[in-house]
């Protein structure tokens, strides 16, 4: 069992081309384990990669709700769904920070609503971004959980949402992850207290959002313990059974 779980990063990127092995290093200096995500199909295919040469790696394939240029392709994601170092699908969802809602909405659902039945068909959990859409992926996601049950599961990644919606995603099962923004903003405090310990998990979203101390770097999973040790200290909860439970969280979302 690692110590810390990032379940959500992208080694993949172009940020870590000089020096990813370096940044590896890391992850198995801090017994850190890490969810590499696909926003498409060849950062889909390198996260594979990347997973089959590394212990410490998992993979997450799909396509971001903001690549206009992309259809999810069942076939081609079916050739990388066979590795048994998948653990979910995604990062998929809708976002209408960067998109106009009216113009937008229909594909973005139509990419989302394929991604899911992918996820459905191969028993794997949904990986979500959402961005200023909280409440219409929730209409979309309920009637679904009614449908599909258990077999439906997911996180939704990045969590900046109030509790009324942390709660309606806990009661349909979906967990929610929070990133280094927690280490120096104060906004989601209250839903990390307020939140049921074993619906929460840790990330980073690396390259992104670097924590505290590392603010205004590029970010790396092996970081992923500021957030953890920040989660534990606005919980007013001890550090190691908050480690320990984040831990425990995301194995048993992954399976």
């Amino acid at each position: 069992m690692p110590k810390y779980f990032d379940i959500h990063s992208h080694l993949n990127f172009k940020d870590y081309d000089s020096d990813r092995e370096q940044v590896i290093a890391r992850l198995k200096e801090t017994e850190t384990h890490t969810i590499t995500i696909g926003t498409d199909f060849e950062s889909s295919k390198k996260a594979v990669e990347l997973a089959e040469k590394y212990e410490e790696i998992y993979a997450c394939i799909g396509v971001h709700p903001m690549d206009k240029l992309e259809s999810f392709e069942v076939e081609k994601f079916e050739s990388l769904i066979q590795n048994p170092k998948v653990v979910a699908i995604g990062e998929c969802g809708l976002d209408f920070y960067h998109a106009d809602k009216v113009d937008d909405y229909d594909r973005q659902k139509k990419l989302f609503l394929d991604q899911v039945e992918f996820a459905l068909v191969h028993d794997k959990p949904v990986m979500i971004h959402a961005r200023d859409a909280y409440l219409e992926l929730l209409d979309i996601l309920e009637p679904l959980k009614k449908e599909h049950k258990e077999k439906l599961q997911g996180n939704v990644h990045f969590f900046a949402g109030n509790m009324d919606v942390a709660k309606r995603f806990f009661d349909i099962g979906f967990t929610i992850s929070f990133t280094g923004v927690i280490t120096f903003v104060r906004d989601y405090d209250e839903v990390i207290k307020s939140a049921p310990l074993d619906m929460i998990m840790s990330e980073t979203d690396a390259p992104y959002v670097a924590p505290l101390p590392y603010r205004g770097k590029r970010n790396e999973p092996s970081y992923v313990k500021e957030v953890v040790k920040k989660i534990a200290q606005i919980r007013e909860e001890d550090e190691e059974s908050v480690r320990v439970t984040l831990v425990n969280n995301a194995v048993r979302v992954i399976g």
